[in-house]
């Protein structure tokens, strides 16, 4: 549809010439140069207005003044004009934008305030962005920033000091950024689109070996035996680790009100996962009775609180703070992620069906499979984990948990089980789930000096 150009001026736009004619009633000017150039006044401020470009009588705005001035304009006008030339309908617009470092404040923003990321994962690409892309890359314009000078100024830099691995997330981030602002038409051309990371690095990312292997069960159960009586709250954060294969974000957020011993289910909601799906484990016999020894624990030393794993303020142990327990707890020989690996390792040892083994991990489908598989296999999860715990109670488990079930002889303590080694059918009075025995907790407050330090304001 062609539009009107009612009191037209035809003069050479420059700012001078904008200003000039804003006190009168012309209502757009067109360059003399350039005759598919518009610039039009506002009819609510005519110290500001927008500028149009005309091809083949379609119209498209390509931005506004005065935050894209008339130089920049027309110095991005034959980039638009050879876009329209291949599609007259495609976008005119232009950006006030000049340099990388412009587009990674804007994407830093924007990042910072999206309820749909995690807070782990803003720190992580925030890190990437202040410590890398914006110190390296902040002054490069748009319009050089190609295949050459990022292998130049980031890739190969990066990949003389860091893991592969971290340079691969580091370049996501800044793929992700133009990506969005392409999207969102705040840049007319993505200067990544044609590139990726194998472009710059062709070495093959191998996966970080394991660091706990099926061996070494019998001693890191031994040393968490030792230890859960003077830190049993990291020494459970690594258990219930190690059971159940979770991760460290899901696991330090658990609940008490998601542990459920009547039904033996565990259930984790889709906010504390990684993949935004909610989960639920089975708990055997034996984490039942882990978790109510754990539990005496915590009310001996005066908490009734929701949290597993309290730390500051009334909140969770924070990242940090979990992963620093197992920096001392490993001593540096292993990570929290290890016992993840471990524990899948063992599930494929002990004959655990590849599927079931994903699910219990909560890794996220592929298309083809989510399409066709809708369930979440519990009875062969839970035969899963039993077998699994069976496994490490032959390593010494059972001197963690001390509870008695089918096939396993052992004498029942009153001190750990209750209805003949059964988890407790009997809610706690404040959280609905964990018996009160008071006869089970027979430890010092003392033994929670990390516990009650934590807790406080």
């Amino acid at each position: 549809m062609t539009i009107s150009e009612p009191k037209t001026l035809t003069v050479v736009i420059s700012d001078i010439e904008i200003r000039r004619h804003a006190g009168g009633e012309t209502r757009q000017l067109r360059d003399i140069r350039h005759p598919e150039l518009r610039f039009r006044y506002s009819t609510s401020d005519r110290n500001k207005g927008a500028w149009h470009v005309v091809v083949r009588g379609k119209w498209g705005k390509a931005g506004n003044y005065p935050s894209i001035n008339a130089k920049l304009m027309i110095s991005t006008l034959p980039t638009i004009l050879a876009r329209r030339a291949v599609d007259p309908k495609a976008a005119s617009t232009t950006t006030a934008w000049h340099t990388v470092g412009e587009v990674l404040n804007w994407y830093a923003d924007r990042m910072g305030r999206d309820r749909g990321l995690s807070d782990k994962r803003k720190a992580s690409a925030q890190s990437a962005l202040r410590c890398h892309l914006t110190p390296r890359l902040q002054d490069v314009t748009l319009a050089s920033l190609d295949r050459a000078s990022l292998d130049r100024l980031l890739m190969w830099p990066m990949q003389e000091r860091y893991a592969l691995s971290f340079v691969r997330s580091v370049y996501g981030v800044l793929a992700v950024a133009f990506r969005q602002a392409m999207r969102l038409g705040l840049i007319t051309v993505n200067p990544m689109a044609d590139l990726k990371y194998t472009d710059f690095v062709q070495t093959r990312i191998k996966p970080k070996p394991a660091r706990l292997r099926g061996d070494d069960l019998p001693t890191l159960l031994h040393d968490l035996t030792e230890r859960i009586e003077h830190a049993p709250l990291e020494s459970m954060l690594a258990l219930m680790m190690l059971c159940h294969g979770t991760r460290l974000g899901e696991t330090r957020l658990a609940r008490w009100k998601n542990l459920n011993l009547t039904t033996r289910q565990w259930f984790i909601p889709a906010p504390d996962t990684k993949t935004k799906a909610e989960h639920t484990l089975p708990l055997t016999e034996q984490t039942c009775a882990l978790i109510e020894r754990y539990r005496s624990m915590q009310q001996a030393a005066g908490y009734q609180g929701p949290l597993l794993f309290p730390g500051r303020s009334g909140t969770a142990i924070s990242a940090t703070n979990a992963s620093t327990l197992f920096a001392g707890l490993a001593k540096g020989a292993w990570s929290s992620h290890d016992l993840r690996k471990v524990a899948r390792t063992a599930w494929a040892d002990l004959g655990v069906d590849y599927m079931v083994g994903e699910m219990l991990l909560n890794h996220a489908m592929k298309d083809l499979d989510a399409t066709y598989i809708h369930t979440t296999a519990e009875g062969m999860k839970r035969k899963a984990l039993e077998t699994w715990h069976q496994h490490l109670d032959r390593h010494g488990f059972d001197a963690l948990h001390g509870g008695t079930y089918p096939g396993q002889a052992a004498d029942p303590s009153p001190a750990q089980t209750t209805n003949n080694g059964a988890c407790s059918d009997s809610p706690h009075p404040s959280q609905g789930r964990i018996q009160n025995d008071s006869a089970r907790t027979g430890q010092p407050p003392a033994l929670w000096g990390q516990f009650t330090q934590w807790t406080a304001d």
